[in-house]
């Protein structure tokens, strides 16, 4: 991380590298500062540090600092409250926080103290181990420690190219890894990141159009939403070169409504996970993955195991924080359940998510993409409702686009899906404001 700022620094110290609500930094400020947190770090002997910060250029500068001196650091949620992150510091054993926040009783240091720090002097040879601690979303369950190596999760930006000229939005929080992917990628390419006043869609189309953003990454609930709120508000649409999902299976319709909003824009999928690192790429405007993937070698290799993908990457984790057992370069399963459908590799969705209707497993994930393909539909959830009868029946969760009427929009929900086979048509719905979200991807289980 620290050799990515150094070279964008080395070539374009005065370039902007991040504009957020908290002001402009260029990359040669940001290389200062980098020196001044790992000088601060080495003073105080710390080996694990967590880190809750707003400003995403202060988090970068930790970082990279980190990845200077080998501590492990670990991005904490901003939505996280103090009672979450003093359990936080202590599952992880982690000796600082550096945060502006009060109220928690962990021992901490003001991360805009610390980059004020003088630069001292630092170790010339690089640390035999790069830790870095990265949590899971927990979308599905509670977050757990990621352990990685900068040293493997670099070497996506070994393919990477400068192109100064790229301004991208951050819609992931950095204690993610698709904030983690795209901060990685805006380094390696000396651009600019751009940072919303929140992670809401309607707050990141704001910033986009004000700054100009060309590339953009986000979950596929992200893109809806965004979605959403242009076609609501009538805005002019920001001029994207580069539309980017990740972190959730990609619908065909969702692909179809980029398209014609953004023709002028690549569109790309991102296959990958914080246990195994991003892997792949999809570039051909079709949803799911290459069945040729399949067959092929390299540093990622993909198999399908009784209707499951699993990965083997030179990219994926050391391990859990609490598992050390794990064989990094070892066979994964995913999590994700797919078909193989022809040429493509279709995914189904995650086994954690499959409704059991009277014995017959229904897998959420087609049953959301004929409901997201009926007019006035922004959004949809599928999920298993308790029944008397079978245990479960599909329900759907739904917000609707403006002047639409609930009524006619469930009818046509209804045709759609009559093809299905009986077990996976919806039997309940459910019409609502908004669909409850973790870090921009649809929470999932049963509503509360």
């Amino acid at each position: 991380m620290i050799e990515l700022l150094a070279a964008a620094a080395g070539e374009r110290p005065d370039d902007t590298a991040v504009v957020s609500p908290f002001g402009r930094r260029s990359y040669g400020e940001l290389a200062r500062a980098a020196d001044a947190v790992a000088t601060d770090l080495l003073r105080r002997g710390v080996r694990r540090i967590g880190v809750l910060e707003p400003d995403p250029a202060l988090v970068l500068a930790v970082l990279a600092a980190s990845s200077r001196i080998g501590v492990e650091a670990c991005v904490y949620p901003l939505a996280a409250t103090p009672e979450a992150v003093d359990d936080l510091c202590a599952r992880f054993g982690h000796e600082l926080l550096l945060t502006s926040r009060t109220g928690h009783a962990a021992p901490s240091a003001d991360p805009a103290e610390v980059v004020a720090t003088e630069p001292g002097e630092l170790p010339d040879a690089p640390p035999s181990s790069r830790p870095l601690l990265v949590m899971t979303t927990g979308t599905s369950g509670y977050p757990r420690g990621v352990r990685h190596e900068w040293d493997r999760v670099l070497r996506v930006a070994q393919r990477i190219k400068p192109a100064p000229h790229q301004r991208w939005l951050l819609a992931y929080g950095l204690n993610q890894f698709g904030g983690l992917q795209v901060l990685i990628h805006v380094l390696a390419s000396h651009a600019q990141l751009v940072a919303a006043e929140s992670f809401q869609p309607r707050d990141a189309l704001a910033a986009m159009r004000r700054w100009g953003v060309t590339h953009a990454s986000g979950t596929p609930t992200f893109w809806r939403f965004v979605l959403k709120e242009a076609r609501a508000d009538g805005g002019p649409l920001p001029p994207l070169e580069q539309v980017t999902l990740g972190g959730e299976a990609v619908p065909g319709p969702l692909l179809d409504q980029l398209r014609r909003t953004f023709p002028d824009a690549n569109l790309s999928q991102i296959y990958g996970a914080t246990e195994f690192g991003q892997n792949v790429t999809v570039r051909d405007g079709r949803p799911g993955l290459p069945a040729s993937m399949l067959a092929r070698g390299g540093d990622v290799e993909l198999k399908v195991v009784d209707g499951e993908l699993w990965v083997r990457s030179r990219a994926s984790m050391l391990g859990y924080h609490d598992d050390t057992s794990v064989d990094p370069d070892s066979w994964r399963a995913t999590g994700d359940l797919v078909e193989v459908v022809g040429d493509r590799v279709e995914f189904r969705g995650r086994r954690t998510d499959v409704i059991n209707v009277g014995g017959v497993k229904v897998h959420p994930l087609p049953v959301e993409e004929r409901a997201s393909a009926v007019p006035g539909v922004a959004l949809a959830r599928a999920y298993g409702r308790t029944s008397a009868l079978t245990g479960s029946v599909v329900a759907l969760e739904l917000v609707l686009e403006q002047g639409y009427d609930a009524e006619a929009v469930e009818d046509a929900i209804r045709d759609a899906c009559a093809d299905l086979p009986p077990a996976a048509r919806p039997r309940g719905f459910a019409f609502l404001d908004a669909l409850q979200t973790t870090g921009n991807k649809l929470s999932r289980g049963q509503p509360a």
